[in-house]
């Protein structure tokens, strides 16, 4: 294991990066690499931050990249790691290999001494799927703002995330399960070594993520191997605050019983025989129900939630929030009817308390339609991105936003009609409404002008309030939230009566209120 980032750091000289084209090498610890420099901003793609992940290596924590001579070029992206489908519905299929441990910088910085606030993104896919190299994930507005973006792979699927007897009697930890957790950690470590090298400071590291990117900024403030790695957080719809009673499959000994009956279903004998097989075959079976992390381990000793409540985490200054219409980028609602809605609510979710549902009126199609969207992003992420606010405010600071502006998704496409849907936030907020040739309104460009300063201000200070902009109250008792749409200003959360019958909910499965 490497992931002692204190042990060594990277000790950079000044380098100087040339004003346009190919850059001037940046030296990290294992050698020189290339960028290329445009419109202010140098780019470093494909940047090795761990060893390929192969053979002896597959399940096992990152080891150190191998050091090179001459000069590396950085110049495309590496591929993705293994995975299933795309994380976005209408995104492009993209390349993908085991060997894909890399990461990727947008630096404004001309020379290495210039110490700016460094941004890692991390993205989401369910960990079943995403890439580094999605087009929108692009930090080159954000690195114009006087910031160091950074954007992280790591592993996904069972590839990542499978926990399995075997697996944890090898590990001098006594854990499996937790590889992308790992691997992300292990490139907080990199950045934390050799980030100087770029005019990044490494004392001024702010983490981010969507989805379940999000979720793994959750985790990772309550991971004690993430300690010091990190100095703001920022998650967008996804965190992880449920109870564990109500997700057992999440604990390490009930995650290993998955696993078992995984490597069962690929008709392997053993871990070492499965480490012999070709990827392709590992995405097979019932690799779908690997994917989530493991609560237990040493990478995630007690879930987020109990971290939080005992303080026991990584407490660092928080911005958080969700979408207004976060499902109906996930979920297909034309069939559902009033006859049909609590089997159709049964048969997706399981068995819920009555009282759960008391809050979504579905009297008629309209309504069951509706409530079905509502329920699905109150559940999903609502409720996760109010707790994690309300938490944090105790300890700290946090900032809660509530998005709530439609992109103008073009007719006929797999988009229409999503509205303020889940993702539909990241097109504002990485300032790249020039990537779509859509109809994009004057309210459109001055919210991404707004939302990307508000993320730039944070990541330069924990705060995103600025010159020129709506002020943006820390969030505290009252539940005010900063409403991004086609006007920005504090408002009410427009869910709140429903988020509090899943606090009542929550409560009897806990068996004590929220936050004790």
């Amino acid at each position: 294991m490497w992931i002692d980032w204190r042990s060594t750091m990277v000790v950079a000289g000044l380098v100087l990066f040339g004003v346009a084209g190919a850059a001037k090498p940046a030296l990290t610890e294992s050698g020189a690499l290339e960028g290329t420099r445009d419109a202010g901003v140098t780019t470093y793609l494909g940047v090795p931050f761990a060893a390929p992940p192969l053979g002896a290596l597959r399940w096992r924590e990152p080891q150190r990249v191998a050091s090179w001579k001459g000069t590396r070029k950085s110049q495309s992206f590496a591929p993705a790691c293994p995975q299933n489908g795309v994380s976005m519905p209408g995104e492009e299929p993209t390349t993908t290999n085991e060997d894909c441990l890399y990461l990727n910088i947008w630096t404004p910085a001309k020379t290495a001494n210039k110490r700016l606030p460094v941004l890692i993104w991390i993205h989401g896919g369910g960990y079943t799927n995403g890439s580094t190299a999605m087009p929108l994930y692009s930090g080159d507005k954000l690195a114009s703002r006087g910031i160091v973006v950074v954007t992280i792979a790591y592993r996904l699927g069972p590839l990542g995330f499978l926990a399995h007897p075997e697996l944890t009697a090898e590990s001098a930890n006594q854990s499996s399960g937790n590889y992308g957790l790992l691997d992300q950690i292990a490139a907080l470590a990199w950045i934390q070594r050799n980030i100087t090298a770029f005019g990044g400071d490494p004392g001024r590291v702010t983490i981010a993520g969507q989805s379940a990117g999000a979720m793994a900024v959750s985790i990772l403030m309550a991971s004690p191997l993430a300690k010091g790695l990190f100095h703001q957080a920022i998650g967008q719809s996804g965190g992880l605050f449920e109870p564990v009673q109500l997700a057992p499959h999440y604990l390490l000994q009930n995650a290993e019983g998955d696993g078992k009956e995984y490597v069962a279903s690929l008709g392997a004998s053993s871990i070492a025989a499965l480490r012999q097989r070709p990827v392709a075959d590992l995405l097979g079976g019932k690799a779908g129900r690997i994917s989530h992390p493991v609560v237990g381990d040493h990478v995630l000793p007690v879930s987020p939630y109990e971290a939080f409540v005992s303080g026991s985490y990584n407490n660092v200054p928080l911005l958080a929030g969700f979408n207004a219409e976060e499902a109906r980028a996930l979920v297909d609602v034309s069939r559902i009817q009033s006859a049909t809605f609590a089997a159709d609510i049964e048969r997706s979710f399981g068995a819920l308390p009555p009282l759960l549902m008391s809050g979504y009126p579905h009297k008629t199609d309209a309504q069951a339609r509706q409530a079905r969207l509502d329920f699905e992003r109150d559940l999903r992420f609502g409720w996760d991105m109010w707790s994690w606010a309300r938490l944090q405010a105790k300890r700290g600071s946090a900032y809660l936003y509530y998005f709530e502006k439609a992109p103008p998704f073009p007719k006929g496409s797999v988009r229409q009609g999503w509205g303020a849907s889940h993702f539909a936030e990241l097109w504002y907020m990485f300032d790249h409404l020039d990537q779509e040739n859509w109809d994009w309104s004057a309210r459109d460009r001055a919210l991404a002008q707004t939302m990307a300063q508000y993320w730039a201000n944070f990541v330069h200070r924990g705060d995103p309030n600025g010159k020129g902009l709506p002020p943006w109250p820390k969030f505290g008792a009252a539940n005010k939230v900063q409403r991004l749409g086609d006007t920005v200003a504090v408002g009410g959360l427009p869910n709140e009566a429903t988020l509090r019958i899943f606090d009542a909910v929550y409560d009897a499965v806990r068996g004590k209120p929220f936050g004790k």
